[in-house]
């Protein structure tokens, strides 16, 4: 099943059940966190729960929605502080080259042989990172990147920080997440992604990860319930000036993955920090493909493009130049 967030053309919030190019509106309903949180209170699960409360056909088509802009992300919460945006690197078969030659600078001598810290947790999690149903394999390298207020919807504008040196595309597969009443994390399903970073930032030191992955990003513009394919393919793409300036296939899915799905989200819902009832969470899975690693230089009004035909359609947003947003008058004493 397919879901949407939207707006109306009078810009009331509606949740979209998408077949094709046709959106059939929910009823009753108007957050897609709010319809999981009570099929978790039914227990009828979210399909069964959409059956329920029934559905209304809408005057709008998919394609009609995304070109005006009224598609919203996929999940949020009314208060994006109780929304947590996150990810896992160096989980892709083939993310090791990249990353390794950003830090070959750092190589940490084992034996005879030049190990950085990027291949040696990659290693890690081609050795342990897939275990067997129910058990916990060796730990990812875990990033946080903000809250709800860094998130913005498909079609929406990526503000470039002025103190930023790059900032690159990263396709990949979201997960959704939301947390009962109880404690427990649900995943509503899973999304299409842009987890944009600054590469530059982060080749200079790998200690700067952390730095580099406090930028905006996007994911949608469908949520897709259920298991996804064992490989999922895609496109990711540049735009210049109404041309396409760099394009590459990606691979992702747990067949090109060293980690599981489930160990990935193991090791981040064992903080009991993250799990404050009634939150939510977008997790994304990374990636093997970077247009940074062909030299690529972004710059304002350049347009991402994300797409996957498991995803239904792509995922755009456009490169916005901003100033710096630190106070004027700097830190005042209180």
């Amino acid at each position: 099943m397919q879901l949407i967030q939207f707006e109306t053309v009078s810009g009331q919030r509606r949740i979209g059940v998408v077949d094709a190019d046709r959106v059939a509106t929910v009823n009753h309903t108007a957050s897609i966190r709010e319809l999981a949180l009570m099929a978790i209170q039914t227990g009828l699960g979210l399909a069964a729960q959409i059956e329920n409360m029934g559905m209304a056909d809408g005057t709008d088509s998919l394609a009609d929605l995304l070109k005006s802009n009224r598609v919203l992300s996929p999940l949020d919460h009314e208060d994006p502080a109780h929304c947590t945006i996150s990810g896992t690197g160096l989980t892709h078969t083939g993310s090791a080259t990249t990353r390794n030659s950003m830090h070959e600078g750092q190589a940490i001598l084992e034996g005879d042989t030049k190990l950085t810290d990027s291949m040696k947790i990659f290693r890690w999690g081609m050795e342990g990172g897939r275990p067997a149903p129910g058990q916990s394999g060796v730990q990812p390298e875990w990033f946080y990147k903000g809250d709800g207020r860094i998130v913005v919807s498909p079609g929406g504008d990526i503000p470039q920080p002025a103190f930023g040196e790059d900032l690159g595309e990263e396709p990949e597969i979201a997960g959704l997440y939301v947390i009962s009443d109880g404690g427990t994390p649900y995943r509503i399903g899973y999304a299409l992604g842009n987890e944009v970073s600054d590469h530059v930032v982060e080749r200079r030191n790998y200690l700067y990860l952390a730095h580099s992955k406090l930028r905006y990003c996007s994911f949608g513009p469908i949520l897709v319930t259920g298991e996804l394919p064992q490989s999922v393919e895609g496109t990711s793409r540049i735009w210049r000036n109404g041309c396409v300036l760099w394009e590459k296939p990606f691979l992702s899915g747990e067949a090109h993955m060293c980690h599981s799905f489930e160990n990935l989200e193991y090791h981040h819902f064992k903080y009991s920090q993250f799990l404050g009832a009634g939150d939510v969470h977008v997790h994304f899975f990374g990636t093997a493909t970077l247009s940074f690693a062909d030299g690529v230089c972004t710059r304002p009004g350049d347009v991402f493009e994300i797409a996957s035909s498991t995803f239904g359609p792509s995922l755009k947003n456009t490169i916005r130049g901003v100033t710096n947003a630190f106070p004027p008058g700097g830190i005042q004493p209180l």
